[in-house]
């Protein structure tokens, strides 16, 4: 996810820079890439360039997709030729207004009101199917879930809407991410958010980390018999080009061991 990957970092990506970002991505064989976020320049600078990034982006190399907050950003986001828009939808009051400034909207925890009852999430997400989405994204934007919620939550919308996929955008603030990315698969989702080197934090949530890292995810899968398509070596390489770029060290773990077995040894 090269979009919030960046997007609470303190170093400013060029947009020449982000379109790089992108196209590693793209050479890994993501199907599909979430290039940017048309929001608000003055609450994540970080996203100003979103129309330049999106008009400079080449056609046919896979899926590319904008976030939007609102009715303006969604707009942005069909005008620029993307070829899907990502629509966030809390199931908190009070996230929801901090993050984009309207009631409804965190599927697992709040970290303003704590605790998301599943009768409240499943409210939130009747609604959303109501209005015709191609995809349900449950997010776990502050990394609280566990695998019992994972499993939980996935089973009662696959019962409820067994017909609409379902992706997991997963936070591994408190080392849960990964776990929750396999039983996440079990429970019948069938897409797993994932940022190169873990990098990606919400600036709307406070203490809240990075998303699972791709080539972490990558490498569970691949081990585990999963295909997805995707080059584990090429993941890495992207995210050491990332830290390099960011100046910082990004949590990944993968990134610095390698997989095994190691094939450059």
């Amino acid at each position: 996810m090269p979009r919030y990957g960046i997007q609470n970092d303190k170093t400013l990506l060029a947009t020449p820079t982000k379109l790089e970002l992108i196209r590693r991505a793209t050479e890994v064989d993501a199907a599909r890439i979430e290039v940017t976020s048309f929001i608000n320049p003055k609450r994540v600078p970080q996203m100003a360039d979103a129309d330049a990034v999106a008009a400079a982006l080449p056609r046919g190399t896979g899926r590319h997709i904008g976030l939007a907050l609102n009715r303006r950003g969604f707009d942005r986001a069909v005008a620029s030729g993307l070829d899907e828009a990502n629509f966030v939808v809390v199931a908190s009051d009070t996230f929801n207004l901090k993050n984009q400034g309207v009631t409804i909207a965190a599927a697992f925890g709040c970290p303003f009101e704590g605790e998301v009852p599943l009768a409240r999430l499943m409210a939130v997400l009747d609604a959303c199917v109501a209005a015709g989405p191609v995809e349900l994204a449950l997010a776990d934007m502050i990394g609280v879930a566990t695998p019992r919620d994972v499993t939980e939550r996935v089973g009662e919308i696959r019962r409820a809407h067994p017909a609409m996929p379902i992706r997991l955008h997963l936070h591994n603030t408190r080392n849960t991410g990964i776990a929750n990315a396999w039983v996440a698969i079990e429970a019948g989702a069938r897409a797993l958010d994932a940022s190169f080197g873990g990098v990606g934090e919400c600036p709307f949530a406070p203490r809240a980390t990075g998303n699972i890292a791709t080539e972490d995810l990558l490498y569970m899968l691949d081990r585990s018999g999963v295909k997805t398509g995707m080059d584990l070596d090429k993941s890495i390489a992207a995210a050491e080009w990332l830290q390099a770029q960011l100046g910082h060290a990004v949590p990944g773990m993968v990134m610095k061991a390698g997989g095994f077995p190691n094939k450059a040894a």
